[in-house]
């Protein structure tokens, strides 16, 4: 393909550097320093330019675009580069970052034939609200052709170790002391500490988990929100909307003004200074049924997270802005949810690599991968005979009428069938391959 990214920054250039392998990426940005860094680690064609001028997309009229991906950190010049650029080039599709929640009740999207909106912030915020739905588990995925849900729990310290089988759910993967591998065998014996990946039906993966995690609340009640900048404050909207009492902790008493403006005195906001390891006791934080550091400091968001876990809140959530710290948050029992920016890269990688054909989703911190393919009527594979890929780490499996088989041998596929594969990673290609070969 041939992909343009508008946005040098940090979302822009991990793009750039996973879509170079096989695609033709050219990266636009005014920064010179910044496409500097780029041309000398990646294989792709830096641009300096104005993202808002056509001028700058001259040089590609005699090509065809397939993706332009707008990642600038402002909404107004990523809204006007997709203007721009589509004035003098032919563009397949448009995908747009966006970071305020306004634009979704608006038409930018039909008005600008824009293919996707991502909005970072709020993929963050309702990941962490959906926490409170599944109050046993890390994450919580949810996928467009099946009511099955990906659920990971980490199990307690003083867990028994055991082995879990049943038809409505499967185990896809274990991290244990940072490595990472999907069993093959349906009665892997699960192990204190594991971070366990499970794949089914809702209400069975919900009953396991109450035997799996010893410590964490049945119910979420009381949040404490630490940071009170934009994602802060998102989060506790989100909180507030299902019905959460919330506190919010800021050390900028002019964030808290305006958090408190912005969340309609609906949050209990707090001004106090971050490094004070008194204020657990002294504003009663340390009931809180969970903790959240939202800040955008990685290293300030496991400090507090560990200073929550030594004051007795049971379950503490750590917003991941830069993946080096995901096995460090992850070793020490701290729930990780993806930032902003980690979120966006993330999604896009998600939308470039899905299909109408095949769903692709990665999981555990990006170490793997599920490959998700529905056998329409139309789609011609109603009746085929098709052979399972033989691989030593990955996992495959059909859903048919609700239950999960395994997919070991050569089987005769039926309308509405669900063919999913688990793959690390690494493992990755060979198993799109197959998937998308069927």
């Amino acid at each position: 393909m041939n992909i343009i990214i508008a946005g040098a920054g940090k979302v822009g250039f991990n793009l750039a550097k996973t879509l170079c392998i096989g695609h033709n990426v050219t990266i636009i940005d005014q920064n010179s320093e910044a496409l500097d860094r780029i041309q000398e680690s990646l294989d792709i064609m830096p641009l300096r330019g104005n993202v808002e001028d056509s001028k700058t997309y001259a040089s590609f009229t005699d090509k065809d675009i397939d993706l332009f991906i707008a990642v600038t950190n402002l909404d107004n010049v990523n809204l006007i580069s997709v203007l721009m650029a589509e004035a003098v080039l032919n563009i397949d599709r448009k995908f747009v970052r966006l970071q305020k929640e306004f634009f979704h009740e608006s038409d930018v999207k039909e008005r600008l034939n824009i293919d996707k909106l991502i909005f970072p912030v709020e993929l963050t915020s309702k990941a962490i609200s959906s926490l409170l739905q599944y109050p046993k588990a890390n994450n919580v995925k949810f996928f467009k052709y099946t009511d099955y849900k990906l659920i990971s729990v980490m199990v307690s310290s003083r867990f028994v170790p055991q082995t879990f089988e049943s038809e409505n759910f499967i185990i896809v993967g274990i991290e244990r002391k940072k490595d990472f591998f999907i069993p093959h065998d349906s009665t892997v014996e699960v192990l204190p500490n594991d971070l366990v990946y499970f794949f089914g039906l809702e209400e069975d993966i919900r009953a396991i988990c109450q035997k799996l995690e010893l410590e964490t609340n049945s119910e979420i009640h009381r949040c404490v929100v630490f940071g009170g900048e934009e994602l802060g404050v998102s989060i506790s909207k989100e909180l507030v909307k299902v019905g959460r009492d919330v506190k919010l902790v800021e050390e900028d008493l002019a964030l808290c003004e305006k958090a408190d403006e912005a969340l309609e005195g609906k949050v209990s906001i707090i001004n106090s200074k971050y490094r004070s390891h008194d204020v657990f006791e002294d504003e009663d934080l340390d009931s809180a049924d969970i903790f959240i550091a939202a800040t955008n400091n990685d290293e300030f968001n496991i400090i507090k997270c560990l200073e929550a876990k030594e004051s007795g809140i049971k379950k503490v959530v750590a917003i991941n802005n830069e993946m080096e710290y995901y096995n460090l948050m992850h070793s020490l029992g701290i729930i990780v949810v993806r930032g902003p920016k980690i979120s966006a890269y993330n999604t896009i990688m998600e939308e470039v690599s899905s299909t109408g054909v095949v769903i692709q989703k990665s999981y555990c911190g990006a170490k793997a991968i599920i490959f998700m393919r529905k056998v329409f009527q139309s789609s011609g594979l109603v009746d085929k005979k098709i052979k399972p890929l033989s691989t030593e780490k990955s996992a495959l499996f059909y859903v048919r009428q609700d239950i999960v088989y395994p997919l070991t041998e050569k089987m005769i596929l039926q309308e509405n069938d669900l063919i999913i594969a688990f793959s690390p990673t690494k493992e990755s290609t060979k198993v799109k391959q197959w998937i998308y070969g069927l």
